[in-house]
């Protein structure tokens, strides 16, 4: 047989040597949601898998990855020698790799196998985090963020989300679980193309019988027409703008209309299939200082779709900005800007960041369904640190103290569970407005002064 062959077949078996006799390896933090099959798999379909055998291979560098988008407080030499990832040099000894060798590793890999593993999982997983439904939809969120990158030369082909930024930043679009945060698909790149057209991208990633939440920005006919039909039952809801042009054609309540609306000339131009006008569902929501604000929604049979669960699910197109924030703050620790230095790097660590930020929710919802709470009602931020102690206690710890310690903890759960949302009266979004830069002048001091 080929020398390709061999050197393959001892690659896997090394790997499955080390998951299966090596059981408090700090590897399993990731391994035992993510089966080693996968990584191969993802390094095999991009050509990434090595060809020969290295101390540092292509599936190992995955870990890595993985591993560098949870520790975002460790450098990459310490998550390397934490997750034991370097295999035994030709001597059977295994001296700690040189950081040139990491960082060339994590070159070859790209950010393909990254992009690949965080799709395969993130399909799996949301098998697995099925919960309570609305009208019998899975209720989803789209969404756009942006992440600071170091000011180099590759970076900055990625643009600068103002005029005034100091640091280019990526633009990230989600697909996001508001009932467990879990992120189903996303779309990255320069900041100069549109949330539009990253949400394009999405498009056939909401799974069927499914409700989408979009935020005003991402107000296209053309988008929402994609999106329904990419799919049985793949409906969208989004906020009203306040010029918002329609025509009632049929109404089902005070506050609840079929509507015409026009599709602007430039959309007609690229998308001639529209033709001049789309129709919708229109909900009017009366605010407490008398404006009416509202939302437009493909779910338009009022019998199917009951007014009063649609209004209710409005209200949760908030909660892709708390995983925003939750991802951000906590995972990221508050560090604005990304390691990597070029284009491709941020590509791949944010697909690794995304995929371990997914684990975390995984730990979640399986906490969730053990003490039957609601799946957010778990600390993101204790989920995190059980992850993260997972494989730092697996070093330097005798094998059967790790599972101990996390059964405890995970029997323990009770401890993560947060209290119930308190209801709070609705206030209407306020301006603050900018400080002045000059102290002005009052007219006690002008008559003074005069």
């Amino acid at each position: 047989m080929s020398f390709l062959y061999w050197t393959r077949f001892l690659i896997r078996l090394v790997l499955h040597i080390t998951a299966e006799f090596c059981q408090d390896h700090p590897i399993n933090a990731f391994s035992k949601h993510i089966p080693l099959e996968w990584v191969e798999e993802a390094v095999k379909q991009t050509g990434r898998a090595s060809l020969r055998k290295r101390r540092f291979p292509a599936e190992q560098a995955v870990w890595l990855v993985l591993g560098i988008g949870l520790l975002r407080n460790r450098s990459i030499q310490n998550v390397c020698d934490q997750l034991e990832l370097a295999f035994p040099d030709t001597k059977g000894e295994l001296p700690p790799l040189a950081t040139s060798s990491i960082i060339k590793g994590k070159e070859k890999l790209g950010a393909e196998p990254m992009r690949y593993l965080f799709k395969l999982t993130a399909a799996q997983w949301d098998k697995q985090c099925e919960f309570d439904k609305v009208c019998d939809l899975k209720v989803l969120s789209v969404d756009g963020t942006y992440f600071k990158t170091h000011d180099t030369d590759s970076n900055q082909q990625l643009g600068y989300a103002q005029k005034s930024a100091s640091f280019p930043s990526v633009l990230a679009v989600t697909l996001m679980s508001t009932k467990t945060h879990m992120i189903s698909d996303a779309a990255f790149g320069p900041v100069s193309q549109s949330e539009i057209s990253y949400a394009q991208q999405l498009v056939g990633s909401a799974p069927e019988n499914s409700l989408t939440l979009f935020d005003r920005g991402f107000m296209s006919a053309e988008l929402f027409a994609s999106w329904q039909g990419s799919g049985q039952n793949t409906h969208w809801l989004t906020p009203i703008k306040a010029k918002l042009r329609y025509e009632i054609i049929e109404s089902y309540g005070e506050y609840d209309h079929l509507v015409k609306l026009p599709v602007s000339p430039q959309a007609q131009q690229q998308a001639p299939y529209l033709g001049e006008s789309w129709t919708a569902r229109l909900v009017l929501i009366p605010s407490p200082k008398g404006e009416i604000k509202g939302f437009i929604t493909s779910c338009l049979c009022p019998r199917t779709y009951a007014l009063k669960e649609l209004v209710e699910v409005y209200w949760q197109r908030w909660e892709i900005e708390r995983g925003y924030g939750e991802l951000k703050q906590y995972q990221l620790a508050n560090k604005p800007i990304l390691r990597s230095l070029k284009s491709e790097g941020i590509y791949q660590e944010l697909w690794g960041i995304l995929t371990s930020y997914n684990i975390v929710r995984l730990e979640m919802a399986a906490m969730a369904k053990e003490h039957k709470v609601e799946p957010l009602r778990i600390s993101f931020l204790n989920a995190l640190y059980l992850i993260q102690d997972e494989f730092i206690w697996a070093s330097g710890r005798s094998p059967g103290a790790v599972p101990n310690a996390l059964k405890m903890l995970r029997e323990n759960g009770k401890r993560l569970i947060l209290p119930n949302k308190r209801k709070r009266k609705a206030y209407p979004r306020a301006v603050l407005k900018r400080p002045a830069k000059y102290p002005t002048r009052t007219r006690e001091k002008k008559a003074t002064r005069s």
